[in-house]
């Protein structure tokens, strides 16, 4: 069982093995087009149209596991249509982080134990307030005076500064207490 001595960046660059990652533009595209979630079914052809193979068994395999999350049934319209479950669009994403992780030899295991935990949240929520700073963003420039723009500019500007280091303090305590877990289970 291989075990990291440094934390690791959540997606990996060229990790062999993997075949080309989604770029941070195109998981955010698959996330804002399909707030609601997407079925199984849509995030195995996400893969599948990369040429990367990603069956249903090994999908429903990680969300038994623990390393992604489980779907919500939601109501289909039409009558006796019933649910279908939808998984969060960033299940795409964290599909890729396992992936690189496997690449580099760690275990099912392992990542589950060490990698998975909090980070997934960490880096949602960095996500969730991009996008929220960026709407209000938006707003400011959609039409007040030029006096408000500039207060309200500045105080965004703030704002996206403490949210930026809100993240990466999170994202050092996360990687400090997963460096932690590791020591101990290496001494024992």
């Amino acid at each position: 069982m291989k075990r990291a001595t440094t934390p690791l960046s959540p997606l990996p660059q060229g990790s062999a093995g993997v075949s080309a990652h989604f770029s941070e533009a195109e998981l955010a595209d698959i996330e804002s087009k399909h707030p609601d979630g997407l079925t199984t079914q849509q995030v195995v052809e996400l893969f599948a149209a990369r040429g990367e193979r990603l069956s249903e068994a090994t999908f429903r395999k990680y969300v038994q596991l623990g390393l992604l999350p489980r779907s919500v049934r939601v109501g289909r319209k039409g009558k006796h249509r019933g649910s279908q479950g939808l998984y969060p669009a960033t299940v795409v994403r964290q599909i890729e982080v396992i992936r690189a992780l496997m690449a580099q030899g760690h275990t099912i295991q392992d990542i589950k134990r060490e990698f998975i935990g909090l980070r997934g949240d960490i880096d949602a929520l960095g996500r969730q307030l991009a996008q929220i700073l960026s709407a209000l963003e938006s707003a400011v420039r959609g039409g007040a005076p030029a006096h408000v723009d500039e207060v309200v500019g500045r105080a965004l500007g703030d704002a996206r500064q403490m949210a930026n280091q809100l993240v990466e303090k999170l994202r050092a305590i996360e990687a400090r207490l997963a460096m932690r877990a590791r020591m101990a289970r290496a001494a024992v």
